[in-house]
């Protein structure tokens, strides 16, 4: 039971920074392609993704501990935690690509790193694979479309 409130108490966390680094005007502002997900999407795909990442990490947890997938789990966390601050915080799209490049790849590890140890588990984060997939291409374009914005800290 403690594991179960640990793993829910790590995603919240990771959830809150999307509450707390919010899109706001300089998103709204920005040139977006025409395939860009409508705002109302991103909050109901995150919700249910973040069911499925801690019902996968848990269910590692119950079979394995501490071990490669658990360590892989936990660094696609906090890459995801990074990316809402580095993307709508220090408005820094540039660096924010190489954070979910490296998201995406960790949950790439996970996926093959659990599969052993739960298929369940594995599978569970496909859909979060495909989402990450269409975020960091979404993140991509709008960095392109947008250079004069895409460089230097972050201002008012």
């Amino acid at each position: 039971m403690l594991s179960a409130i640990v793993i829910a108490v790590m995603v919240f966390a990771t959830a809150t920074t999307g509450g707390i680094f919010k899109p706001g005007d300089w998103y709204l502002s920005l040139r977006k392609p025409i395939w860009t997900p409508p705002s109302w999407a991103f909050p109901v795909v995150w919700t249910i993704l973040y069911c499925m990442i801690g019902y996968s990490g848990w269910l590692v947890w119950q079979q394995q501990g501490l071990g490669i997938a658990m360590a892989v789990w936990t660094l696609q966390l906090v890459l995801n935690a990074a990316w809402s601050w580095i993307f709508f915080g220090l408005k820094r799209m540039d660096i924010a690509f190489i954070d979910v490049c490296f998201m995406w790849a960790a949950i790439v590890v996970y996926i093959i790193a659990a599969w052993p140890v739960s298929p369940t588990a594995s599978l569970l984060f496909v859909p979060y694979l495909v989402w990450t997939t269409i975020a960091a291409t979404l993140n991509r374009v709008v960095w392109q479309m947008n250079l004069d914005q895409a460089r230097g800290p972050a201002t008012g």
